[in-house]
């Protein structure tokens, strides 16, 4: 089974709560939203009903024809047809005539004509209108009372009502034409919650990258200070050795702190004495470690053109390149200075550069050697070269070499007044 490292599995169980989150949002808004709408649905419905009830049976009750049939020997011969026409007309599931005795005159029924009406018509027959919901002969309707007046009196009443179930049924119809609008509004709102906690996820991610680059620099930092402070230190005991005369001791402290015997290139074409010596240090200590490192004959220096930036540029480039290519590889090294300028080469036959790591070398100190996890930490010795570089407003490039390994190439402006580079920690 694949084993994931711990801040994987954290990330991505933050991107499920987050997603799980925003989705009971969704849904839970969505569903209160359509919980609304079916509640105003309903109310809807009902209330056009209850108009269509009251409007059929005022129209009823006011219906002369209506009015002088009550009044005759035989009512129902003359109403009933036109009760069952308006019936269907009007789409209502009943139409009842009573008269002012509340007995049926007209009822959808033929067994329920001649009889009582089923509920209590005492308020109507007073001239009250009623609008509501009773339990009736062909079940629970929604009807409209209204009483039939002549010439002032009550004669009867006109009774009009829908069934309930039809008017559940009705709302269920505008239910169903509603919820594809409900589940593509889910839709849309999941769709949307995904790519919100994507772009959450991404830029959380962007901050952790921050927040961490932001640690080692500070880290780097840290180190620079420490590595430069020490570097000054030894600098000054040196320089005290040798001011006072004691240059026996003086070589003596420099052996301690680098134990390798210098190997003379001035017949070289390196002109800096303070170069010559850093290189001619790296050369017999790499020399012990059983690597080359080789001048490249192209070498050449102008008197005054190195300054003390260009030296710990060279000296951290071939230490970085002496680390990559590791005991027993080879190291070349180019420098060409003059009064325009310096331009610094350091190749190795080390394993390179990942061409997917070099936009991260380009911006930031970086290290040669294998991290082997993702804490590795970036080389203080480059970093050191991108700061000189950025200070002199020059460039970099990072490359391969012709044995294979990684080639830096580093061009630096002449400094203005000649040697005015500060000394940088080596």
């Amino acid at each position: 089974m694949a084993q994931y490292p711990e801040w994987l599995l954290r990330r991505r169980f933050r991107l499920v709560v987050v997603l799980l989150i925003q989705c009971a949002v969704v849904l839970t808004c969505v569903g209160l939203t359509a919980y609304a709408a079916s509640r105003v649905q309903e109310r809807q419905v009902r209330d056009a009903m209850t108009e269509r009830v009251l409007a059929v049976a005022h129209s009823l009750a006011r219906l002369e024809q209506v009015r002088d049939a009550i009044e005759r020997d035989d009512p129902e011969q003359e109403l009933q047809p036109l009760t069952e026409l308006i019936q269907q007309a009007s789409g209502v599931d009943y139409v009842v005539i009573s008269d002012s005795d509340g007995i049926r005159i007209t009822h959808p029924v033929p067994g329920e004509r001649g009889r009582p009406v089923s509920t209590d018509p005492e308020a109507v027959l007073a001239g009250a209108t009623f609008v509501g919901t009773e339990e009736g002969t062909i079940g629970l309707t929604l009807r409209a009372k209204v009483p039939v007046y002549r010439d002032g009196v009550v004669i009867g009443a006109a009774s009009v009502g829908v069934l309930e179930s039809e008017i559940a049924a009705d709302l269920r119809s505008s239910l169903g034409a509603m919820a594809p609008w409900v589940l593509l509004a889910v839709l849309v709102g999941l769709i949307g919650a995904a790519g919100v906690s994507r772009a959450v996820d991404v830029r959380v991610r962007r901050l952790e990258a921050e927040n961490a680059e932001l640690g080692e620099q500070r880290r780097l930092s840290r180190a620079l200070r420490e590595q430069t402070h020490e570097f000054r230190t030894r600098i000054h005991a040196v320089y005290g050795l040798v001011e006072s005369g004691e240059v026996d001791e003086a070589l003596e402290y420099l052996a301690e702190l680098a134990p390798v015997s210098g190997t003379d290139i001035r017949d070289g074409v390196i002109e800096d004495p303070r170069m010559r010596a850093v290189l001619g240090a790296m050369v017999a200590e790499y020399h012990s470690q059983g690597g080359r490192l080789e001048i490249d004959p192209l070498t050449s220096t102008s008197v005054g053109a190195l300054g003390g930036d260009e030296v710990s540029l060279i000296a951290n480039l071939v230490l970085n390149a002496m680390e990559a290519a590791g005991p027993g590889g080879h190291v070349r090294v180019l420098v060409v200075a003059d009064e325009f300028g310096t331009e610094v080469a350091v190749g190795d036959d080390g394993p390179g550069l990942d061409p997917d790591t070099l936009p991260m070398v380009m911006e930031h100190g970086y290290s040669t050697k294998q991290p082997g996890d993702r804490h590795a930490t970036r080389g203080v010795g480059l970093a050191v070269v991108w700061q000189i570089v950025r200070d002199r407003g020059g460039d970099i490039e990072v490359g391969r070499s012709s044995a294979g390994g990684a080639l830096f190439t580093v061009r630096l402006p002449a400094s203005p007044g000649g040697k005015v580079g500060g000394d940088r920690a080596v």
